[in-house]
């Protein structure tokens, strides 16, 4: 070989050093998977349960997967935008917690897996064709929030016997909230209660509906289970013992913020099993071949400082069938 020769071998070698790697050489992207909050992504409970399952699943945020967020800030007018902006950028899947964010997903996508968790039956919201066969691109996890109002009702009532104004607060903008606002009144009066429903789709709305709770004489207040009102728990009972009212929610955070009752389902059981599709989803499985997972881990809380700070005598019976106590 001339010594020109082996100038221009050198040079191709380091010319091929130089070059790109082939796409099949390169590491790939880690999938993304996109979160779409109705709420804020700061204040979402459901994400920062998400990013602790996870790795219970062997899933290693920043090793295994990314996460992008995308938050409506409670305008869920925003969602169809913010799912059709998921899908443009081809995550790998979409988590939608509550009823609007998984609509906005569903129309947005036939074929990015989607998992939602919701507290009202998916089947009859049009999400999934049966429970055990999801049938498309849709699964996740139905909690016990549905059918729960009327047991929150009559919870109430046993604390607060004496009690013959109750009132239902409900967010007129979240479909979530239709089947308590139909179901309630039917309850309140077997109980020979007196409901009123007062409504509010932002948190600026609470304080109002506290005040007109005060005008209408109630005695109690049933919180109804949705998205808007899970994420502003701590808020909701820091205005329920400012206002010295009796309430009832389904979030488990309600009760040690000093809110008097809570009663629905585990948060951190919620999260464990989305947490254990996404990861499923992620190894390859697909929404069609995963039951809608139903959990049944009914917690009943009861803070007894809230109780004694509103006058407020819990009958025994009631202490008894509590999870847990504050006191």
């Amino acid at each position: 070989m001339t010594a020109m020769k082996r100038r221009d071998f050198i040079t191709l070698l380091a010319g091929a050093a130089a070059m790109p790697l082939p796409a099949h050489a390169q590491k790939a992207a880690l999938p993304v998977i996109g979160f779409l909050a109705a709420g804020s992504a700061a204040s979402s409970a459901p994400l920062g349960a998400l990013r602790q399952s996870l790795p219970k699943a062997g899933y290693v945020e920043g090793r295994d997967f990314t996460i992008d967020v995308l938050a409506a800030d409670q305008n869920l007018d925003r969602l169809p935008e913010l799912a059709a902006e998921l899908v443009r950028r081809q995550v790998a899947m979409i988590v939608a917690p509550g009823v609007p964010a998984a609509r906005a997903a569903k129309a947005a996508t036939a074929t990015i897996p989607i998992v939602f968790s919701m507290g009202t039956d998916p089947v009859a919201f049009g999400f999934v064709a049966s429970l055990n066969r999801p049938g498309g691109n849709l699964t996740g996890v139905a909690n016990l929030g549905v059918g729960l109002g009327p047991k929150h009702l009559e919870l109430l009532h046993d604390a607060v016997p004496a009690a013959t104004v109750m009132g239902l607060l409900a967010n007129p903008a979240n479909p979530s909230s239709g089947p308590v606002v139909s179901e309630l009144p039917a309850a309140a009066r077997k109980l020979g209660l007196e409901l009123h429903i007062l409504q509010a789709r932002a948190e600026s709305e609470f304080e109002p509906a506290f005040a007109t709770l005060h005008q209408l004489g109630a005695g109690g207040l049933v919180i109804s289970n949705e998205g808007l009102f899970i994420g502003r728990s701590e808020e909701l009972a820091a205005l329920a013992l400012r206002h010295r009212m009796p309430a009832i929610h389904v979030a488990p955070d309600f009760v040690p913020s000093g809110g008097l009752m809570s009663y629905g389902g585990s948060a951190a059981e919620s999260a464990r099993l989305i947490g254990f599709y996404v990861a499923r989803i992620l190894k390859g499985e697909k929404p069609a071949d995963l039951p809608v997972q139903q959990f049944t881990n009914i917690e009943l809380a009861i803070n007894l400082k809230t109780a004694k700070a509103l006058g407020i005598e819990v009958p025994p019976a009631l202490l008894i069938r509590a999870d847990e106590v504050i006191e």
